[in-house]
């Protein structure tokens, strides 16, 4: 009767030890927390300002003190990190029509509509590269059933990034 319940014990031990460490796999493994991840190894610090669209695998970061901003895809597998002097603009896209804009050597157009009901909000980056000219973020996307926030918040962040992205072609 006492070996019964001593290996009663051990395969209950067992499978909370085995429980335990797939629960801190599934919580270490989380999209957003791997694209935060990349982002830091990317960039060799925490960016000051970050874009993350974990259901599409995508981030974004701006590390102000390197003058690096990092893009990722792939759910941080794949990514490029260029130089500030090579971004050539911004544009928030909702609905599929760009409501603002902000590209190296032309005027801002500034985001003066707010959009409460955006079904997607993208944030594109574009660059002086060849190969990957731009870049595209989902900031909100009605589809996703994963999908925190709302479109407001999209369009906030949206519009900040456009300003610090302004901030660096004027400087």
């Amino acid at each position: 009767m006492a070996e019964g319940f001593r290996l009663f014990l051990l395969v209950a031990l067992a499978a909370a030890a085995l429980t335990t460490g797939a629960l801190a796999l599934a919580w270490w493994m989380e999209p957003h927390r791997r694209l935060t991840r990349a982002l830091l190894k990317s960039l060799g610090s925490v960016p000051e300002a970050e874009a993350i669209s974990p259901t599409e695998g995508r981030a974004a970061g701006l590390d102000f003190d390197t003058g690096q901003i990092a893009v990722l895809w792939g759910g941080g597998a794949h990514g490029l990190v260029y130089a500030f002097e090579e971004i050539e603009g911004a544009e928030i896209i909702v609905d599929g029509h760009v409501l603002a804009r902000i590209r190296r050597g032309e005027p801002r157009r500034a985001l003066d509509v707010m959009a409460p009901e955006a079904g997607q909000v993208v944030l594109r980056l574009l660059f002086a590269d060849a190969r990957y000219p731009e870049f595209e973020l989902d900031l909100w996307n009605a589809v996703s059933t994963a999908q925190a926030g709302s479109p407001a918040e999209a369009l906030r962040l949206g519009r900040r990034w456009l300003s610090h992205i302004e901030a660096l072609l004027k400087s």
